[in-house]
């Protein structure tokens, strides 16, 4: 299965949340250190915009543009084809200790927004990180509190199970809770513990099939578990720390994996770090489900005209 870089000469410092348009044909995804939204697309090359801090995650917005979290704040972005990028804030939060930022998340099946909370400092072994849900009422308290590096959310098919992972060398866990109507979890359950695999657990996708794809940080590999928790099979990518990956492409039929620069790369890891891979890994994956407010129409966010 091979495996190509998206853009040649492009480099993301912590290249995260990769994000299909289908109304644009385009993939966007985020910077988080280098604190920037980018845009690609066959016709038009690639854009880059500069949030001016960091960016952890975006999804759709049935309203046009992006929701994105950054440092304490969700918004909605419009990124112009003038090089602008108008924002408009949705919910703050109060982190529970200082240097937090948001970090991954996604939409779930229902348009509601979700996204976890961190510790910038990794080193510091803070579990202090939370998980939180954007809906028609505002943000809601923490659903899942004492994590290190909230990571891995996805959605089943249905809508009826929420997966999120901890990155944190200290935890390397997977879980699966019941989501109910009401936007509430369940009880939590560990999915897959990854101490016993390689690498840590990332960003991740579910397929149409309702397997978990999740970006095995440090191992240089994607890993695909069936809905029962086993190894189906494990993807190579030519980094050793891929960070997040989506489906995508006019069929749905491609995957794409950003990927982190390390602040240190040594010469036998060559060019490749923080680049944009994409591969056909054989099966389809599903359209994310723009952000939509109570009441808001689930139409197709405006497209770009670049």
């Amino acid at each position: 299965m091979s495996m190509e870089l998206l853009l040649d000469t492009h480099r993301d410092a912590v290249g995260e949340s990769p994000l299909w348009h289908p109304g644009e044909n385009a993939l966007y995804w985020v910077d988080i250190e280098g604190q920037a939204l980018n845009r690609w697309s066959e016709a038009d090359g690639h854009r880059r915009w500069s949030v001016g801090e960091c960016i952890g995650c975006i999804a759709l917005h049935a309203q046009g543009g992006l929701v994105a979290a950054l440092e304490r704040e969700v918004v909605q972005l419009q990124p112009l084809a003038s090089g602008e990028l108008h924002r408009r804030t949705l919910a703050q939060v109060d982190h529970a200790a200082p240097g937090m930022r948001f970090n991954d998340g996604r939409t779930d099946r229902q348009g509601r927004f979700w996204a976890g909370t961190m510790v910038r400092g990794m080193q510091l072994n803070l579990a202090a990180g939370a998980l939180y849900r954007l809906d028609g009422d505002g943000l809601s308290a923490p659903q899942r509190q004492g994590l290190y590096v909230p990571n891995g959310l996805a959605f089943s098919p249905a809508g009826d199970l929420a997966y999120f992972s901890d990155s944190h060398p200290l935890s390397q866990q997977i879980w699966r809770a019941p989501l109910h109507e009401d936007g509430t979890l369940g009880p939590a359950q560990v999915f897959v513990d990854m101490r016993t695999l390689p690498g840590r657990p990332d960003g991740a996708a579910v397929d149409a099939e309702g397997c978990y794809w999740i970006c095995a940080n440090d191992a240089g590999q994607v890993h695909r578990f069936t809905p029962d928790g086993q190894l189906d099979r494990s993807l190579s990518v030519p980094v050793a720390k891929p960070s997040m990956c989506c489906f995508g492409g006019p069929q749905g039929d491609l995957l794409f994996i950003t990927s982190i620069r390390p602040a240190q790369p040594t010469a036998e890891q060559g060019a490749l770090p923080g680049a944009v891979f994409v591969t056909r890994p054989g099966v389809c994956g599903l359209a994310e489900r723009p952000f939509a407010p109570a009441g808001a129409a689930l139409s197709p966010a405006p497209v770009l005209s670049i």
